[in-house]
């Protein structure tokens, strides 16, 4: 059986990404603007990966014992990130900032379970998390360079 706090952790990552997940789904919709086909499609690509990665953390959890979140409800009670209806109203720019905020956020879990499982010895969650801050990383970057910014704005 697992370390509770790499449960706990590894949790909070997989209610994050679902809303994450769901909040990507909003953006796709409702992009609207001179770039609706470009982030139209980066939305759904992000969805598809995102969904991945929480299939990934799920499984993961799973294998140690562990018992992820599976429903809606439980995803809304525990993500850091927050469901905002009103969001669907965003500009284009804004809602890439606001994909860039939450991107954010998950790199916090994630170094918070680096850590954590790294203490407790469970170096393929570990591994998980670090190849999924590496990707959180990467697309910061290029979601800032299509706001003009540069990688650290």
């Amino acid at each position: 059986m697992a370390n509770q706090e790499v449960n706990k952790i590894l949790n909070k990552v997989v209610a994050a990404q679902g809303v994450f997940y769901i909040r990507l789904h909003q953006f796709h919709w409702y992009v609207k603007g001179s770039d609706f086909f470009t982030l139209h499609e980066e939305f759904e690509d992000l969805y598809d990966d995102i969904t991945a990665d929480l299939d990934e953390v799920a499984e993961r959890m799973l294998i140690i014992g562990g018992e992820p979140y599976s429903t809606l409800a439980e995803f809304v009670e525990h993500s850091a990130i927050k469901e905002k209806q009103a969001d669907k109203d965003l500009s284009q720019e804004e809602m890439v900032q606001a994909v860039i905020d939450d991107l954010r956020t998950l790199i916090e879990l994630y170094d918070e379970g680096i850590k954590i499982t790294d203490d407790a010895g469970d170096f393929p969650s570990n591994d998980i998390l670090i190849e999924l801050k590496t990707e959180a990383e990467q697309k910061i970057w290029m979601f800032n360079a299509h706001l003009g910014n540069t990688a650290t704005e």
